[in-house]
C-alpha cells in the first residue's frame, strides 16, 4: 500500500468518530472518521455492528496495516499492539508496497518483506502479506483493499493507520470508497494534532531518519527506534548505504 494517491483517511471536524481506549480512533461509528478540516468525508464508512470494532462487537475484525516500511520500525510494532489490546482480531495483514506510484525510491521488495517478518511476524494472529505483490504493477490502496473485501466477502475489514498519514488523505484517490470498504483504526501520533484527533499513543519515528543513520552508521541508540534484528538484516544487506531518498 502506498500514499500514491489512495493510502490514508479521512472526515470532517467533528465527524463523530469515538475516540478509543489507548489512543486509537474507533471511526466507525454513524458519523464515520474524525480528520482533518477539509479532508475527505468517510460518513457512512459503517456502523460499530457491521464493520467491527473494539472488543465486544459483533465480529473480530481483520486489520490491513500497509506502509512502505523502509525500514519498518517500533512505532509500526507499537500500531499494531494497540489494534491487538483494544480491538477483537482475527488477524491483522501487514501489506508493504510492491512499488510506489510516485516511483519513490525504496529498498528491494523481498527485502522489506523480510525486516516486516522481523518486525511484527512474531505478533500473534499478524500475517506479513505479500498481496500487492501478487496484484503487480503500482501499488494503489482502493485496489488492493478491493481485492481483500472480495477475498474476505464476510470478515469485517479495518484500514489501519496513523493519524500523519491520515493528515496527507488529501492526495489519496477514492478515500471515501476505502473508508466504505474497510473503515479507519486511527492510531494517535506524538507531534501530530487537529480537531478530534485521536490521543497521541505512537512516537514520532522518521524512517527517513532511521535510514540516514544506517547510511553513516550512526548505531548509537538506534535500537530504540528500530527493532535490533531489522538493523542487523539492514546492515548484512547494505540497504541504506547511500544517502536516503526522500
Amino acid at each position: 500500500m502506498s500514499a500514491g494517491g489512495t493510502r490514508g483517511a479521512g472526515g470532517t471536524r467533528g465527524a463523530g468518530g469515538t475516540r478509543g481506549a489507548g489512543g486509537a480512533q474507533d471511526p466507525s461509528g454513524p458519523e464515520g472518521t474524525n480528520a482533518p478540516e477539509g479532508k475527505s468525508s468517510a460518513r457512512g464508512a459503517g456502523s460499530a455492528r457491521g464493520a467491527g470494532g473494539a472488543r465486544g462487537a459483533d465480529a473480530p475484525i481483520v486489520g490491513v496495516f500497509g506502509g512502505s516500511f523502509n525500514p519498518p520500525h517500533l512505532s509500526h510494532v507499537l500500531a499494531l499492539a494497540v489494534v491487538l489490546a483494544r480491538f477483537d482480531v482475527e488477524r491483522i495483514l501487514v501489506v508493504p508496497t510492491f512499488q510506489h506510484p510516485f516511483a519513490k525510491s525504496l529498498a528491494p521488495y523481498d527485502d522489506r518483506v523480510a525486516m516486516c517478518e522481523l518486525a511484527m511476524g512474531w505478533l500473534p494472529r499478524v500475517e506479513v502479506s505479500r498481496v500487492e505483490e501478487e496484484l503487480g504493477g503500482e501499488s494503489r490502496t482502493l485496489r488492493t483493499i478491493e481485492h481483500l473485501r472480495a477475498r474476505h466477502p464476510d470478515k469485517p475489514l479495518r484500514f489501519i493507520l496513523g493519524a500523519d498519514i491520515m493528515m496527507e488523505s488529501s492526495k489519496w484517490h477514492a478515500f471515501d470508497r476505502v473508508a466504505a470498504l474497510a473503515p479507519p483504526i486511527v492510531l494517535g501520533r506524538v507531534g501530530v494534532d487537529y480537531p478530534n484527533a485521536p490521543a497521541p499513543v505512537l512516537p514520532d519515528i522518521s524512517s527517513t531518519e532511521v535510514r540516514a543513520r544506517l547510511a553513516r552508521g550512526d548505531l548509537a541508540g538506534l535500537d530504540e527506534l528500530v527493532p535490533p534484528a531489522v538493523i542487523d538484516y539492514a546492515r548484512s544487506r547494505v540497504l541504506y548505504a547511500d544517502p536516503p531518498a526522500r
